[in-house]
């Protein structure tokens, strides 16, 4: 693709990105607030990190859009990132066709980017699964169905939605192999729309997917507070076919508000980072539920474990999306597993901005083997898509 025809595409995308949905920059609702919780802010603990911006090299005219999905190859050390397409979408809403730039990036070490791919398939690309195959797994928590006023600039609120495009895409799941080939895609195209008998084996706004060592799937499905929300877990077998479901929206525990992020521990225990719950849930991986709590990592948007059962938790939203929690600083923070519920922050990435509105900082976070930490911006307000910390010597 030329230079110039990226920058092109950037633009008209953030047009429609700005009339595809009435929602705060990470695509969720600004919506009713969350229980708040009764655990002090964990602010304090020291940040044995640097932060690394640039080192990511995108293609000669194309710039960093919004991304929240951030993992590592089976390699340890190379980086996978699904973007959106030089904006916070690739739909692009004015002229009813998707973006024309790769949404999957493969970047190496050095931050040169070595493989591309999936043009044309998403809408807003969410979270991002590497397997132990190296197969790249990708949720798109949107879709392009017409709705009254998008797509039409200066249409009137109450104007008749625009015809429906000649491909229906989002709320779906897709499996590619390493150099983009597609595997699987888990869902029917456009999802499970409000008001609709649903398929339990399709979605609506899937936030998350990881597999287990034997290949069954497991989603985090619901990326709003509103009372008619989906909130669940998901669970498929390997070939995408339904096993079964747990969760619905709500405070109590088994019950979820955006349920937005998703790892295990050595031991097997699915982690679950309940947003808008502030809090982190644990299921078996028959989806029973075996604890609730672990608010002192804040509200997590992403989540990851590594295998010493480092926890690294990446708050993208307090004092901005959540003007409540103006106490809790936005960031990464990272503690251990092993220390139980109660557990200490042992260390604090923050975020460097002060703003108050959007959603800031990493909101997917990812740990390689050297033990670099990547952090995936939604709104990185001309820095990186992508930073990289680095232990300080």
């Amino acid at each position: 693709m030329k230079p110039d025809l990226f920058l092109v595409a950037a633009a008209a995308l953030s047009v429609g990105a700005a009339v595809f949905h009435a929602e705060g920059s990470s695509g969720a609702p600004r919506q009713d607030a969350a229980p708040q919780s009764t655990v002090a802010p964990t602010n304090d603990a020291p940040n044995p990190y640097e932060t690394i911006e640039g080192w990511a090299k995108m293609p000669a005219g194309r710039t960093w859009g919004s991304t929240s999905a951030v993992d590592i190859d089976p390699d340890g050390r190379s980086i996978w990132v699904a973007e959106r397409c030089g904006a916070n979408n690739c739909w692009n809403a004015q002229e009813g066709k998707p973006s024309p730039l790769d949404v999957v990036l493969k970047f190496d070490a050095s931050g040169t980017l070595v493989t591309s791919f999936g043009a044309g398939m998403f809408v807003f690309p969410h979270g991002i699964h590497v397997d132990r195959q190296g197969n790249v797994w990708v949720t798109d928590g949107q879709d392009n169905l017409p709705r009254a006023g998008r797509g039409r600039r200066g249409a009137a609120a109450d104007a008749p939605p625009p015809p429906p495009p000649a491909k229906i895409i989002g709320h779906q799941v897709y499996k590619f192999s390493p150099d983009g080939k597609l595997l699987l895609a888990l869902g029917k195209p456009g999802g499970n729309r409000p008001g609709e008998p649903a398929d339990p084996a399709s979605f609506y706004q899937p936030n998350d997917v990881i597999t287990n060592e034997k290949g069954e799937i497991f989603v985090a499905e619901g990326h709003s507070n509103a009372a008619t929300a989906n909130a669940r877990i998901v669970k498929l077998d390997p070939t995408g076919k339904f096993i079964k479901e747990t969760g619905r929206r709500g405070s109590a525990p088994g019950e979820f508000m955006q349920p937005h992020g998703l790892a295990f521990d050595s031991k097997g225990r699915l982690f679950i980072a309940d947003r808008s719950n502030n809090r982190i849930q644990i299921l078996d991986q028959d989806l029973n539920l075996l604890d609730s709590g672990w608010e002192q990592y804040s509200r997590i948007s992403g989540i990851w474990i590594d295998r010493n059962d480092m926890l690294y938790a990446a708050d993208s939203e307090s004092g901005s999306v959540s003007p409540d929690r103006k106490a809790w600083k936005r960031g990464i923070r990272i503690g251990s597993v092993r220390d139980g519920k109660e557990g200490k922050i042992l260390f604090f990435i923050p975020d460097p901005s002060t703003a108050t509105s959007g959603t800031l900082a990493a909101e997917g976070v990812a740990v390689d083997a050297d033990g670099v930490v990547y952090g995936a911006q939604v709104e990185p307000r001309g820095k990186p898509g992508v930073m990289r910390y680095v232990r300080k010597r």
